[in-house]
């Protein structure tokens, strides 16, 4: 898939040994995907990433949550769905005001690819990446003394007043100020010159469960106790959150005016049993058959002969395994749908390709027929949940997995 590279040989940088040609990343703010996207190229397997749906989930969260901006996170990648694209959509139509990150080099790519929304940091920066943090006019969030004084003297150095989001551990026990010592450092923010207390947030480990119900309204009752005894110490304050994609469907957040809807961005469900309705799905991952065979039965497929075929059978190789993120998990247990219909995977998921069972019947589909690996085809649907579950995993894990060679193409 590096054919886009000789379509514009101008922006491509090349390095050259005795082996391979290698080229690199010409652009950090528009990924290899999106390139694969103008040049009209196809990659055996893409991830289709709907940027409407995306709109209808934060549209589904700002109707439970009336009046609230919405925060759309867009850390590791934008869960896999591509930050810059994400970023740069939700930004045109409006359906988010604000942008969350993890790591200071996420805000630097969203401002190289031209994003101008706000962006915040939802955890503290380590001491030598502050100045690069407030040139990206990153937010940063701070969570102790020591944090809210190396952000003054970053601040200072850069000649800016920059706003900081003052983190309250109520339960998480990640990151985050003790909810007793929150007001000092709210009054230390307050008179740090360079600095401008801009929101107070919290985070709620539990709160997509019915089970952690009780739990989630205690740690609201605390978070919202502190903000009161600081608005009494330094005054208003623009912006109060705690509301992640559990709490936003499921959880009264009186006395906040931001959300953090993640993963229902995505249109997924945290796994297969949390009771979020109405998400519309947003990716859907295909691949294209690219080799059919007959197996007579009695013969094994694949890496380890662990699938042996019961009869006769038609096998179609799909060009997708784990080093693009379908995870080897899925051998001889998940399924792929071709020609409108449910095919199990024969065998272990290799590396690069994967088999699966057509049947003893002639093939209904030819090699470069489409494969769905995740979505619809027919009346067919296989789920993220569905693919998490057998993966032992949550929805988030699956979705950041997909190597960056499968090329996202957005619609």
């Amino acid at each position: 898939c590096w054919g886009w590279a000789f379509q514009s040989w101008a922006p491509v940088h090349w390095l050259f040994d005795m082996n391979a040609i290698l080229p690199l990343e010409p652009d950090i703010a528009t990924p290899r995907s999106r390139q694969v996207r103008q040049n009209g190229l196809m990659c055996p397997s893409q991830l289709n990433v709907d940027l409407a749906a995306i709109d209808a989930n934060l549209a589904l969260a700002g109707k439970f949550n009336p009046g609230r901006a919405v925060l759309l996170p867009v850390k590791a990648d934008a869960y896999g769905h591509g930050i810059v694209p994400v970023a740069r959509h939700v930004e045109a139509v409006g359906s988010a005001q604000w942008l969350g990150v993890a790591e200071v080099s996420e805000a630097e790519q969203l401002r190289a690819g031209g994003v101008g929304l706000p962006v915040l940091k939802f955890s503290p920066c380590f001491p030598d990446e502050l100045d690069r943090a407030i040139a990206a006019r990153l937010t940063l969030c701070v969570g102790d003394s020591a944090g809210i004084t190396a952000a003054q003297e970053a601040a200072e150095r850069a000649g800016t007043r920059h706003p900081v989001h003052l983190k309250v551990d109520t339960g998480m026990r990640r990151v985050g100020a003790e909810p007793a010592g929150a007001v000092a450092l709210a009054r230390q923010i307050a008179d740090s010159p360079s600095l401008i207390l801009q929101g107070v947030f919290t985070h709620l480990p539990i709160s997509d469960t019915p089970e952690g119900n009780d739990y989630t309204r205690d740690q609201l009752a605390r978070f919202l106790a502190t903000v009161d005894a600081i608005r009494d110490a330094v005054g208003e304050i623009p912006l109060v959150h705690a509301g992640n994609s559990g709490a936003v469907l499921g959880h009264d957040l009186a006395g906040t005016n931001l959300i953090r809807p993640g993963i229902i961005s995505y249109g997924c469900r945290a796994d297969a049993v949390t009771p979020w309705e109405g998400l519309t799905p947003v990716a859907r991952w295909t691949s294209r058959i690219s080799f059919l065979k007959r197996v007579p039965a009695g013969e094994t497929v694949g890496y380890g002969r662990t699938w042996t075929a019961p009869r006769d059978t038609w096998i179609a190789t799909v060009p997708v395994g784990y080093g693009d993120g379908y995870s080897r998990l899925f051998s001889n247990r998940g399924r792929m749908l071709a020609g409108g219909r449910s095919c199990p995977i024969a065998g272990r998921v290799c590396m690069d390709q994967t088999m699966i069972d057509l049947g003893p019947g002639d093939p209904k589909v030819a090699v470069g027929d489409e494969v769905v690996l995740l979505g619809r085809q027919g009346g067919e649907q296989i789920t993220v949940e569905e693919l998490a579950g057998l993966m032992g995993t949550i929805t988030y894990e699956l979705m950041c997995l997909i190597t960056a060679r499968v090329p996202r193409i957005y619609a």
